[in-house]
């Protein structure tokens, strides 16, 4: 090595050498501790453009040992690169590996120069310490080309195999045990849904890419959860089923892909949702896995007006502002007629998510249906009496979420929903619903979340139906839930609702729903 540093003092040309070894290109690529090559896509770590002066490089000055052996290698060979921020760090280590990429980057520059006889200041004895050099690095320098052509053959293989090679599988396991905790009556008849029930949400998901700025989603799903019946629909739990049913199939599947810069497409082809298409602007939406329990507490009830197949689009107008479009609807696989996609009910969805800093969110929405009642609210506000009816509904809702601090978050929304009956006793409906939301993040551990939801769930406040009175008194939703992060994989989130005179009525003795959610994810 004595010998080395000989050559290293006596030629300014493998100084230049060591110089351009520590740009980015190979310092950051090539970690001294890991012999294997890194690809990184910061698009931080590229090199600035070819010195000029060391005046750019910040952190030389000079005063310093090597600056006027810096300043002669930018006038004689040019051989020398920086970091984007303007500096040089010169007193980085490096290994003998990264040595021999930047002598070899040098050598062909030198090389360069020689061939168009331009390089006047390169000595015989430049030329004789270089081809030194390159003998006493020659197996590094043949070990580096062997591992470069072992990556480049690697990433033609991946390229003949982008389908298999750029799936991910991911999965989640959403295990509830919940129970009515009070014996009343609503409705006029006793609760029959007041057991203890053990229940699981069961998901794996492909994600696959064809381009890398496109995806395809599939997932596969299980679900025999079921919400406790009160004899209303309110309070009802965000992740549970319609059926019970155990058997697997597919869930939902999407393939979304970007035209242009700032716009995105989604085709969706099953059990589409809300937040496939927009923001719900909404701390506590974690889609039944994380979050609230509740549907009500999950996202403002307008959208549940949305059908599950069709097509969402997302544009960005710079970082504040963006618009989302979609047209969902319920029975577009149903050839029959008054079904279909075009013909059967559906949901229409505009909004604009306004976000004029990191800590501020603000939704505007609006939402044109056909046959979609909303899912959760009073009987009325379900339409449970009407479900062969024909009516069109537009909605309208307003969702703000405020970041106080980094660690309490202030949100909630607003929404009504104006109705047509079509058929039979034709008339109007008017629906309102509302919440505040408090969100605690990281409360007593990074990752866990506490929530408090208090609002009204959609409630009719006006009807000219025959058959479906507006509701008469005023129901509070007060949900509760702290989420506990027992590892990266494992939370664990007991939850309590209280409806206050459920479905509306003060006749109806208050109801409390109880849910310990364990949620395994991977």
């Amino acid at each position: 090595m004595q010998k080395f540093w000989t050559y290293l003092i006596t030629s300014s040309s493998v100084i230049g050498s060591m110089l351009c070894m520590n740009s980015v290109a190979w310092a950051e690529t090539l970690p001294a501790n890991n012999l294997e090559p890194q690809v990184n896509n910061n698009s931080q770590q590229e090199t600035i453009s070819q010195v000029t002066s060391v005046s750019q490089l910040s952190d030389v000055q000079p005063g310093d040992w090597a600056f006027q052996a810096l300043q002669s290698l930018v006038e004689r060979y040019g051989c020398i690169a920086g970091y984007p921020n303007g500096t040089y760090r010169g007193n980085r280590a490096l290994s003998r590996y990264e040595f021999a990429a930047g002598l070899n980057a040098c050598l062909d520059r030198v090389n360069e120069l020689i061939a168009t006889a331009t390089g006047d200041g390169t000595t015989k004895q430049d030329v004789a310490t270089i081809q030194k050099l390159q003998e006493d690095f020659s197996a590094e320098l043949a070990t580096l080309r062997g591992r470069v052509d072992a990556v480049e053959a690697r990433t033609t293989e991946l390229e003949a195999n982008q389908f298999s090679t750029t799936t991910k599988l991911q999965g989640q396991v959403v295990a509830v045990v919940s129970d009515v905790l009070t014996n009343k009556q609503v409705n006029g008849a006793d609760i029959t849904g007041k057991n203890t029930t053990l229940g699981a949400r069961a998901r794996l998901e492909l994600v696959s890419s064809f381009t890398g700025k496109d995806t395809l989603f599939t997932r596969i799903q299980s679900n025999n959860i079921l919400s406790p019946d009160i004899n209303t629909t309110e309070g009802n739990l965000f992740f549970a089923g319609t059926t019970g049913n155990t058997n697997a199939s597919i869930d939902a599947l999407y393939y979304a892909f970007p035209v242009g810069k700032n716009t995105q497409v989604k085709l969706i082809a099953n059990a589409g949702a809300a937040d496939d298409v927009t923001n719900t602007v909404n701390l506590f939406d974690g889609d039944g896995a994380f979050g609230a329990v509740s549907t009500f507490g999950t996202r403002n009830p307008i959208y549940g007006q949305l059908g599950d197949k069709g097509i969402g689009i997302n544009h960005q107008f710079g970082d504040k502002l963006a618009l989302s479009l979609a047209y969902l609807s319920g029975t577009a696989n149903n050839p029959t007629p008054g079904n279909g996609l075009f013909d059967g009910s559906y949901g229409a969805l505009a909004q604009l998510t306004v976000k004029p800093s990191d800590r501020i969110s603000l939704g505007l929405t609006y939402i044109n249906s056909y046959k979609q009642p909303l899912l959760t609210g009073s009987n009325s506000a379900t339409f449970q009496d009407l479900s062969d009816a024909a009516f069109s509904s537009n909605s309208y809702g307003v969702q703000a979420s405020l970041g106080i601090s980094q660690k309490f978050v202030l949100g909630g929304w607003a929404g009504y929903t104006n109705s047509q009956v079509l058929t039979g006793t034709k008339g109007g409906v008017d629906t309102w619903n509302y919440a505040v939301t408090l969100g605690f993040p990281d409360l007593g551990k990074k990752g866990n979340l506490a929530g408090v939801i208090v609002g009204m769930e959609p409630k009719v406040t006006s009807s000219s139906v025959a058959g479906l009175a507006k509701d008469p008194n005023t129901s509070y939703h007060i949900e509760a839930f702290y989420q506990y992060k027992l590892s990266d994989n494992i939370t664990l989130t007991p939850a309590v609702i209280w409806l206050t005179a459920p479905d509306h009525k003060d006749t109806n003795d208050n109801v409390v729903i109880g849910a310990l959610r364990t949620t395994f994810s991977f």
